[in-house]
């Protein structure tokens, strides 16, 4: 796990790990990024299927719903195959677009 830090933005990278064990390690560590937005990216992986993606949908949720932003970041992922709970952008660009108009809802009290 590669752990870099953008402004108030956590943004994990995978290396060899599989899903679940990306999502256990970043559980373990939880209080270290609760109070930032999380962006996880899965460059890493040859393809991104849903299951991958629902391993993702606790902590996803959880966050979200301390007001803070969760995104999955993946060009290999089929985003018309992606569940709306969990946010899945192909690039990184995307990922910080994302963050910053769920802050401007978020400010705007949505």
């Amino acid at each position: 796990m590669i752990i870099d830090k953008d402004g108030n933005t956590i943004i994990i990278a995978q290396e060899n790990a599989s899903v679940k064990t990306l999502v256990n390690n970043i559980e373990q560590a939880y209080d270290k990024y609760k109070n930032h937005h999380l962006v996880v990216r899965l460059s890493s992986l040859d393809k991104i299927a849903l299951e991958d993606v629902i391993e993702f949908l606790r902590l996803s949720n959880d966050h979200r719903s301390a007001k803070k932003s969760f995104v999955v970041v993946s060009e290999k992922a089929d985003l018309d195959e992606m569940p709306d709970e969990v946010i899945v952008v192909p690039t990184l660009q995307e990922a910080f677009d994302i963050i910053e108009m769920e802050d401007i809802e978020r400010d705007l009290g949505f």
